[in-house]
């Protein structure tokens, strides 16, 4: 399966893909040195973002999360790509923090509603973002 959506943000990553049922703080509901959903009410409470595609259709609250998002890709805990249904400028503002300070890119993309609803709940995911195309693929055996 290969999703197109617009880039956000430049980069490519790959990884298990982690698609959150509910948007997440990455201030507080995640730990800033693990990675891991440490928001006790989120369904996907005690998984780790680290190293994920992270999918989620926005975050959600604190500008913190930039700084949060920004500090956990530095440390290698963070995703290894962003794939939203809904722009969300806080974390774009975090993937550009990263590579601006750190040199570190995170690819962040945005797909329409539908394409975001086709993604499958594991297996696992690359993301391909450039100024000309954002790709999301995802191999069949995972959808």
């Amino acid at each position: 399966m290969v999703l197109t959506g617009r880039t956000l943000h430049e980069g490519e990553g790959a990884g298990p893909l982690l698609v959150l049922k509910e948007p997440l703080s990455l201030w507080g509901g995640t730990d800033p040195e693990t990675g891991e959903i440490v928001e006790e009410r989120h369904p996907q409470a005690g998984c780790s973002i680290a190293g994920t595609v992270l999918a989620l259709r926005s975050g959600r609250g604190s500008s913190s999360s930039a700084s949060v998002l920004a500090e956990q890709i530095r440390i290698g805990v963070g995703p290894s790509a962003i794939v939203l249904a809904e722009l969300d400028s806080i974390l774009v503002l975090g993937a550009l923090v990263a590579a601006e300070l750190y040199g570190r890119r995170t690819p962040v993309v945005v797909l329409s509603a539908a394409e975001f609803e086709s993604l499958p709940r594991s297996g696992s995911a690359s993301v391909r973002a450039t100024t000309e195309s954002a790709v999301v693929a995802v191999p069949e055996a995972a959808s």
